[in-house]
């Protein structure tokens, strides 16, 4: 029996705080004691027209947040609470939401919708609720069926298809589904807001559509529909079929030939003449066929031995028409396009498919963009000189360095002085294209580089200067020191080519970053990434001392930012960013300087004031710190050795709180991870505080709440203290391999034809290798018998992983060591005992 909550409902939404207040904890009092009826209580609000539009609105908010979650684990929780749920219950509530999509208010029949794909989302691959299809398909085949009703039950159809797995319906439900939705596209239904949700609804049924792509009289039809729609009167159902066509380049791709020349037009003609969100589309749909010919080539790369795919070289085909297409986007730049993250137009998506076509096709995209670019580069109108900067940038990856040392050669004097163009587009996307030519054309360690002892000068001289132009330029302009910097890695002599611009570049970096001008761009983290760089790729005997010199700068300047004033949450942000980066500049410094026996005194002498720091930053409780900080201690752990262990008192209590950081998991991962290196460490001495981390990492392993992704670090790090105190581990022994063994099993069962699932099974398994590896290395001297009893599991889990061809080669390594260790460990005692 459904109870009155409307006035519970319009209370949570009053603008008085306590009434509002009250009014949730009733609510929630009544969701905690009887969920059935509060679920049954929420669908009859949602379902009934005569209440008002607020309490509707939030009931069907509440309905979906009671089947649904971001967090994995509540979403879990959730999904378990509904199958729970008597079935007739759950069959009111039903009856009532697919009711509600035939409701006169589209506030609840879109709710409705997405409350009806949740559901189905839960019971669908059960194999309950079997006649959801058939009953949303008769709303579409009834005679007379109103418009709204076919627009909701096409918008439910959508979203279900959208929630669950192509496996989860049989052919025949497939065949119905795509029936009824070309049928809504098609263009003698004369209701736009039908077409839309029909053509929205396929974008979502694609995946389901296997069979009737192979099936060529299917295939001409749906396409046909497809293409018709996107000449549509309306812009938005033109901009979903187009969404459609970008969905059927990279799913379809091998039977597109026959249309290939109908969508050239269609595309084209919407990239010159159609509304912005259309056009852009338009261009998606070749950036999709570069992505699939890209993965091609991949595949027909000879040393990998597979058989390709079909390869239809669509874009190599395409090229003397497409290319134009493209380069003519370039032209249509805004005023402001530089300005803000999430700034996106048709330059900017033609100026990124073309470096997409660029590695499609290689050389051959040179000569038809060069004309372009020459016509273009001097211009007066700055369009003309951008546009043509842009499209000289975009093809620097793809063909060979052959084909563009000439090129780039001429032009990169050119480029140089362009960095003082009078427009503020102009100077941006030269520093962008500076930056892929060093990132692209300037590898001394290969023998090749645009980059010599004569240019080198002018070069440094230009970036050093431009470093100060307004921020969106400078960030690039870090970008390109950036590239220029990793270029001189491993570069042997050619790197103390850099050397005497060090102190220059740092200082300039280091300016960079305290600017007050740039705080809405991301010029301050670009200038300490690029710092970062400039210093782990510098020759380190020649610039030992500047870097010993940088290392108090930086120390003073995370000094500062606890002094910062800190009154909105804005403030807080800006000194976590801060702090943050600092961290991060103090690792790659710890790690440098630490690297040789002869600048190692450094790091030590300062380590005392360096871990005063870092434990002052976890009081500020920020996670973006923490996990820089937690970085930055790893590599002091690793540099100091044995000394570290008068840090560890102080610094427990921060290792207990990532630890236990469920929330900010990457923070808890990266912890699991240090704890790792200070065993590596301290050896031993990380014996008084072994008990509180191997309770927390079991508690840690045991717990649902902790996501996935920190599980195989936890076995890694069981190996490393295992490692450290040697035969001490054997009071651990038992509950952790109790776990390994647990977890060598949900290994055993996960589905490898899932791409993710496949990647984390690989990091689990390697994990637990490992585990074992430092486990029988920890007791090889000493107590090695206690791993008896555990052996001949770890041998049938090295022959179930043997036999997964899928398997990592890093997994096969760890496999290998771990058998390797068993044998040492163990000697004859390995062989199973006859029984």
């Amino acid at each position: 029996m459904a109870m009155e909550i409307t006035q519970f409902l319009l209370a949570a939404q009053s603008a008085d705080a306590r009434v509002r207040t009250d009014a949730e904890g009733s609510l929630r009092q009544f969701q905690e004691q009887n969920l059935p009826q509060f679920l049954v209580s929420l669908s009859f609000e949602l379902a009934n027209s005569e209440k008002p539009a607020e309490s509707r609105r939030l009931a069907g908010i509440l309905l979906k947040n009671s089947l649904d979650a971001k967090d994995a684990a509540m979403k879990d929780h959730l999904v378990k609470q509904w199958i729970t749920i008597d079935t007739a219950i759950k069959s009111q509530i039903k009856d009532l939401l697919l009711r509600t999509i035939g409701s006169s208010a589209p506030e609840a029949r879109h709710t409705s919708a997405q409350v009806i794909a949740k559901v189905a989302s839960i019971e669908i691959p059960l194999k309950q609720w079997p006649e959801l299809i058939g009953s949303l398909l008769n709303n579409m085949t009834q005679q007379g069926s109103p418009a709204p009703l076919k627009q909701s039950t096409l918008e439910t159809l959508g979203y279900v298809c959208e929630e669950i797995s192509h496996q989860d319906l049989v052919q025949d439900e497939v065949n119905s589904v795509l029936t009824a939705v070309v049928q809504g596209m098609n263009q003698s239904e004369n209701n736009a807001e039908v077409r839309l949700a029909a053509t929205r609804a396929l974008y979502n049924a694609l995946e389901f559509a296997q069979t009737n792509f192979e099936n060529e009289m299917e295939r001409n039809y749906i396409m046909k529909v497809v293409c018709e729609t996107a000449l549509a009167k309306e812009a938005e159902i033109r901009q979903a079929a187009f969404e459609c066509l970008v969905s059927i380049a990279s799913t379809y791709y091998e039977v597109l030939e026959p249309y290939m020349e109908t969508l050239f037009q269609l595309t084209s003609n919407a990239v010159k003449g159609d509304e912005e969100n259309v056009a852009l589309q338009a261009i998606e749909f070749w950036s999709s066929i570069c992505d699939e010919e890209i993965e091609l080539q991949e595949f027909d790369n000879p040393d990998s031995g597979d058989s390709s795919p079909p390869h239809s070289s669509f874009i190599e085909k395409a090229l003397p028409h497409l290319v134009p297409m493209l380069l003519e986007t370039l032209l249509k730049q805004e005023e402001d396009q530089d300005q803000g993250d999430d700034a996106w137009n048709i330059a900017m998506a033609g100026g990124t498919c073309l470096g997409l076509v660029a590695r499609t096709v290689g050389d051959a995209i040179v000569p038809l963009v060069m004309p372009f670019v020459e016509e273009n580069i001097r211009k007066p109108n700055w369009r003309s000189r951008e546009a043509a900067t842009y499209a000289f940038g975009s093809v620097i990856e793809g063909p060979t360095v052959d084909k563009l040392a000439p090129m780039v050669s001429a032009g990169l004097e050119f480029l140089l002085s362009a960095t003082k163009d009078e427009n503020n587009h102009v100077r941006d996307t030269t520093a962008w294209t500076l930056s892929r030519i060093f990132e692209f054309l300037h590898s001394p360690a290969s023998g090749f580089s645009v980059i010599s002892p004569e240019n080198l000068p002018k070069v440094m001289a230009v970036l050093v200067e431009a470093i100060n132009d307004v921020p969106n330029v400078a960030e690039k302009v870090c970008g390109a020191v950036y590239n220029l910097a990793q270029g001189y890695e491993d570069a042997g002599a050619s790197s103390s080519l850099l050397s005497p611009y060090l102190t220059e570049i740092i200082k300039h970096l280091l300016a960079a970053a305290e600017r007050t001008d740039g705080a809405d761009s991301k010029l301050r983290s670009a200038a300490y990434e690029t710092l970062n760089e400039v210093v782990r790729c510098s020759n380190l005997v020649e610039s030992s001392n500047i870097i010993a010199q940088l290392l108090p700068v930086i120390m003073t300047k995370l000094g500062q930012t606890m002094e910062l004033q800190v009154v909105s949450t804005e403030d807080c942000e800006k000194q976590a960013d801060i702090q943050a980066s600092l961290c991060g500049v103090l690792q790659v410094i710890i790690q440098k300087l630490s690297s040789t026996d002869e600048t190692k005194p450094v790091i030590m002498q300062n380590a005392d004031q360096i871990m005063v720091l870092f434990l002052r930053v976890f009081g500020c409780h920020r996670s973006s710190v923490h996990e820089e900080a937690m970085l930055a201690i790893g590599a002091l752990a690793y540099a100091t050795g044995p000394e570290f262990a008068k840090y560890m008192s102080e610094l427990f209590k921060y290792l207990q709180m990532g630890l236990q950081n469920f929330e900010e998991y990457q923070v808890c991962a990266i912890t699991v991870g240090v704890v790792g290196d200070i065993c590596r460490a301290l050896d031993d001495k990380i014996l008084p505080f072994c008990d509180q981390i191997m309770a927390l990492l079991i508690q840690n392993l045991q717990s649902e709440a902790l996501h996935r992704s920190v599980k195989p670090p936890i076995f890694s790090c069981f190996g490393d203290i295992a490692l450290a105190i040697g035969a001490h581990f054997e009071r651990y022994v038992a509950p952790a391999l109790q776990i390994m063994q647990g977890a060598a099993q949900v290994c055993a069962q996960m589905d490898t034809s899932d791409e993710e699932l496949m990647d984390y099974a690989n990091q689990l398994r390697r994990s637990i290798f490992e585990a074992y590896s430092g486990i029988l290395q920890g007791f090889k001297d000493e107590k090695a018998e206690l791993m008896l009893p555990y052996a001949q599991h770890l041998l049938q889990f090295i022959e179930l992983v043997s036999r997964d061809a899928q398997r990592d080669e890093s997994v096969t390594k760890a496999a290998v060591a771990a058998m390797g260790d068993l044998a040492d460990a163990l000697g004859h005692n390995t062989k199973p005992r006859s029984s």
